[in-house]
């Protein structure tokens, strides 16, 4: 019995480990976006059933691919213990729960969208990408933070000067804010900025210093922390499969000091033998 599940489980290692069944993967997933969104249509109900037995097909091999890679995996606990898998799991059981009849059925819907994102954890570049946008989220914080100190400082005074002009644009400081939102995304910004400078010819500046603040500077900051922890996450990757020049480097550091242990023992053994020899020089010697 212990043969035939250590060959089961080298089986499941291999269909896992197969491109084949990977890209099939890939595909059902695909498939079950599409079944999600042609759900959302005004269709024939033949048709309707035709995509409940497509979607009970579905959830039916998600349950066994998941399955096949927990029997793959030499330790379950290590299964758990990566993000990824755990969240698939998540995903697999929740599709699973019979709430089509019940108070939870929309709930039970509108979870299994959800699927559609264990794309990314089947295609290990799509995890790289969302691994540096999850990692990027604490440093994009401060710079959003004090682009909102500045979106408040812009927001107050062009509630101030600009209130009289147009109450629907600038009535209070929330609206303001909106309004420079919509400014900052470059949405009908010029129409606005000459209705003010009818008023204050001078206006101009205003409406041109806060594009080169938040749509240029913030908005290549943001853009420079992503590169930065995207390229760190690619370097990740490469290292951890042993790809590309990090891989190599990293390749090369490990045998370096693989290396350098072995000559340490070696060292480690002439100094004992070197010591021994003259021991038992100096023991023939008193002889």
């Amino acid at each position: 019995m212990a043969m035939t599940a250590i060959e089961l489980r080298q089986r499941f290692q291999a269909l896992r480990a197969n491109k084949v069944f990977e890209i099939f993967v890939i595909s059902v997933i695909i498939f079950s976006a599409l079944v999600i969104g042609a759900k959302t249509y005004e269709i024939d109900p033949n048709i309707l059933q035709i995509l409940l037995f497509f979607d009970y097909a579905i959830t039916l091999f998600f349950l066994v691919e998941i399955v096949i890679r927990m029997i793959a995996e030499p330790n379950l606990k290590a299964f758990f213990r990566k993000g990824w898998n755990l969240f698939d799991f998540i995903i697999v059981v929740v599709s699973i729960l019979p709430v089509e009849q019940s108070e939870m059925a929309l709930l039970g819907r509108l979870l299994r969208i959800f699927r559609v994102l264990r794309l990314v954890s089947i295609v290990p570049e799509l995890r790289v990408l969302l691994n540096a946008f999850v990692t990027a989220i604490p440093r994009m914080g401060y710079v959003s933070l004090l682009m909102f100190i500045i979106f408040y400082i812009y927001a107050a005074v062009g509630s101030i000067l600009f209130q009289h002009i147009n109450p629907y644009l600038w009535g209070n400081i929330s609206i303001a804010l909106l309004t420079l939102f919509r400014i900052a995304t470059f949405e009908s910004w010029t129409e606005i900025m000459y209705e003010t400078m009818e008023v204050y010819p001078l206006s101009w500046i205003f409406y041109i210093s806060f594009i080169f603040v938040a749509a240029f500077v913030f908005l290549n900051m943001m853009i420079g922390i992503v590169l930065e922890t995207l390229q760190r996450e690619h370097e990740k990757f490469d290292r951890e499969h042993g790809q590309g020049e990090a891989g190599e480097i990293h390749w090369m550091r490990e045998h370096a000091e693989i290396m350098e242990q072995r000559m340490e023992r070696m060292e480690q053994m002439l100094s004992e033998l070197t010591t021994t020899r003259c021991k038992a020089e100096k023991n023939n010697n008193n002889r």
